[in-house]
């Protein structure tokens, strides 16, 4: 199937159907039957499995659980191309590496002819609907939904039965610096201590302030107002109101969806005004023009 087919498909043969085939994890009623059984060494993970950071105390006390009842609810997997007999995971990737762990030495798989939309589909939604991601995996698994297979964050947010705002909201901690985005990952941070940084100025002084203060979402948000009004000069606060919610709200949209920085400026007791993209290189530069040229 090539890309301009696999754009086209939309989110594949619906959630509903892909979720059917997932099923219950362990734990949950009414196992499913396996297909076969596979020798660990023969599965592989998703190399595009939206979750990156594996607990392990969590896994561990999933691992003993295994050892001690074996693997309830079977992986679901596809045969991986150009390795016949070998299969990557789709869904219970989790449940593989605690396998390991218990030193298993085969697991029992459905095997599934998914394409690679489904694939990336199944893993992003097999975690967010477990609460198993935190909020920049998240966040992440949506900006792949969106630059690989053209989804919008209307169409994600209809799919996938989460608000439009929840998914957009998520997308821009994407912009935040590499280390404020290692403290949610971490949980040093929350998705709320996160989203008070977004528009901020120095968002990593900030983050290390929150962190080493221990400080509340609404403690976050206040330092967060503090650090903007210190740094504008009087007159030119008196000059230029502070921007409402629904026009930072737009720059944020905008900011995730172009992966640049966007400003926007209402021109005073007027409709019109100035929208402001920066890039840092050339190579932003051609693929603005490239979305701004494309029909």
């Amino acid at each position: 199937m090539n890309d301009r087919t696999t754009r086209s498909r939309g989110l594949g043969r619906g959630l509903s159907a892909l979720m059917a085939d997932v099923g219950p994890q362990e734990g949950d009623s009414g196992p499913r039957s396996a297909d076969m059984n596979v020798p660990i060494e023969k599965i592989h993970p998703n190399r595009d499995q939206p979750r990156r950071q594996f607990q392990q105390e969590q896994l561990q006390e999933l691992s003993d659980s295994i050892r001690a009842r074996g693997v309830i609810q079977p992986l679901i997997v596809r045969p991986r191309p150009g390795n016949e007999g070998e299969f990557e995971i789709v869904a219970g990737e989790r449940r593989w590496r605690a396998s390991q762990l218990a030193q298993l030495h085969e697991l029992p798989v459905i095997v599934r002819e998914f394409n690679d939309t489904e694939v990336l589909e199944v893993a992003i939604i097999e975690n967010i609907q477990r609460e198993n991601l935190n909020a920049i995996e998240e966040a992440a698994g949506y900006r792949q939904l969106m630059d690989k297979f053209g989804h919008t964050q209307e169409r994600l947010a209809e799919a996938l039965g989460k608000s439009r705002s929840h998914i957009a909201n998520l997308m821009r901690l994407l912009n935040l610096p590499e280390s404020v985005m290692e403290y949610v990952r971490n949980g040093q941070l929350s998705a709320g201590h996160a989203r008070a940084l977004v528009t901020a100025e120095d968002p990593e002084t900030l983050a290390h302030q929150i962190v080493r203060g221990g400080l509340s979402v609404r403690e976050a948000e206040r330092l967060a107002k503090k650090q903007a009004e210190g740094e504008k000069p009087r007159a030119r606060q008196a000059a230029k109101p502070e921007k409402d919610a629904d026009t930072r709200a737009l720059e944020g949209d905008l900011s995730a969806t172009l992966k640049m920085k966007v400003q926007i400026d209402h021109a005073a007791g007027g409709e019109g005004g100035k929208l402001t993209i920066s890039y840092k290189d050339f190579e932003e530069l051609d693929d603005l023009c490239r979305m701004l040229g494309a029909t």
